[in-house]
């Protein structure tokens, strides 16, 4: 039932009632749809952040923490994200579908001229999908087959960079996942009183470990080369999945006369990788910087038994950076914004199979625009803004029987920057 059902899920079912879908169809697999992307002005530049040391002294980069050396004041941050979506198989009509959520909230401050520290909460992962999918078979018998899906994985992050000296950074990152995520498939028949149910219950509790280092140089007056790392370990701690299967009845929306035909709860890794990111970057101080990067994600070995779709390795590669034309320029307010810009190719942990097609795999590639505008009564060296980026791009194919996603999201997010925990001198 269980591959009978996945491969449903991809096909021209999907769009019955893509509308009460709350986002990707791909969130069915694993934790489901991965929502974790870093603050907006790295998402603004395609994704960069390994090599990016920011020039100015109001924002934290949680991505490689040992990119803070720069970091004078106390920040507070929050982020919305809008994701607006087409859907598109060989099979079915185009849906769209649209979804807004919370994507980060953070704080930051320096303990030190050296010592930097930052704390941030973010969604990982969400599910929430529901369809029907129907089918007749012999003796005008229809079957029904119901899916759906809820949850989230968030995670909670502390994160320490420390200036050695020369140019030279380290930085350290706790994270630590949470959450659960529930999926459920439903069959019945004509006539038949009851229902099948399998439920797949997901509860995440697990940590990991970042490490990053990056080292800055000045190559010509006012110019700057900047070389990043880092590292994410494969987290620790269990995966804990309850799998239970039963018949029963609705009485309106409540479940009753369950009975239970098999239940058995497992432990095992968490369906997260590890990472190793490199980054180098160039720009002029203050004016313009440019940057590339990879990113190498290897999943936890895994057993997906049964089950028509499997984990891989991943890798993403980006490009991207900024413009600030003239921050001193207080007659012209968007001389004083940062322009941001980006492109992203990403070779997606996720692979399935659709009935008798070959296996395929989910990449996505894209482009991104922003810009950082500065509060009328900041200036560069206590600078509180608003952030905006537009990402378009695809992920998916049509082929081997899959579904396309042709994405447009909007993203928004407040800084607050100022001398918050540094006393007060009078003469």
């Amino acid at each position: 039932m269980k591959k009978f059902c996945f491969a449903v899920l991809l096909a021209g079912g999907y769009f019955a009632e893509a509308q009460t879908i709350g986002n990707s169809p791909y969130a069915a697999f694993g934790l489901g749809d991965v929502k974790y992307d870093n603050t907006l002005d790295h998402h603004a530049m395609g994704g960069i952040s390994t090599a990016f040391v920011n020039d100015f002294n109001n924002k934290f980069n949680f991505q490689n923490p040992a990119a803070n050396q720069n970091l004078e004041l106390a920040t507070f941050s929050m982020g919305v994200a809008n994701e607006n979506t087409m859907y598109k198989s060989e099979s079915a009509e185009d849906v769209t579908k649209h979804s807004t959520y919370f994507s980060n909230i953070s704080l930051a401050f320096p303990l030190s001229p050296k010592l930097k520290f930052g704390a941030g909460f973010q969604p990982y992962s969400t599910k929430n999908y529901s369809l029907v999918q129907t089918g007749k078979l012999a003796d005008d018998v229809v079957q029904a087959n119901r899916f759906s899906g809820d949850g989230s994985v968030n995670t909670a992050q502390a994160a320490l960079g420390y200036s050695i000296g020369k140019g030279v950074s380290l930085g350290i990152r706790s994270n630590y996942y949470f959450g659960t995520v529930n999926d459920l498939q439903e069959v019945t028949f004509t006539g038949a009183e009851l229902i099948n149910g399998y439920r797949t219950k997901n509860k995440v509790s697990a940590f990991s470990v970042t490490g990053g280092a990056t080292w800055q140089q000045t190559v010509a007056e006012d110019y700057k080369l900047t070389v990043g790392a880092s590292y994410t370990t494969e987290p620790s701690g269990d995966s804990k999945t309850t799998i239970l299967n039963s018949t029963y009845y609705y009485v309106g929306n409540d479940v009753a006369g369950e009975q239970l035909i098999s239940q058995k709860t497992v432990k095992g890794k968490t369906a997260i990788p590890s990472e190793f990111s490199v980054g180098i970057g160039y720009g002029r101080d203050g004016r313009w910087f440019a940057s590339t990067q990879a990113d190498f994600r290897q999943m936890p070995d895994i057993e997906v038994s049964g089950l028509n779709y499997q984990h891989r390795d991943g890798y993403r590669f980006s490009l991207g950076g900024w413009y600030l034309p003239n921050y001193n320029n207080f007659r012209n307010y968007f001389s004083r914004v940062t322009y941001r810009f980006g492109g992203f190719y990403e070779k997606g942990n996720l692979k399935l199979q659709v009935d008798n097609a070959p296996a395929k795999g989910v990449d996505s590639f894209g482009a991104s625009l922003g810009m950082t505008l500065p509060f009328a009564n900041t200036n560069i060296n206590r600078q509180s803004s608003m952030d905006i980026a537009l990402e378009a791009g695809k992920r998916g194919t049509t082929s081997n029987g899959l579904i396309q996603e042709t994405f447009i999201n909007f993203r928004v997010a407040i800084n607050f920057a100022d001398r918050w925990f540094q006393k007060r001198q009078y003469d």
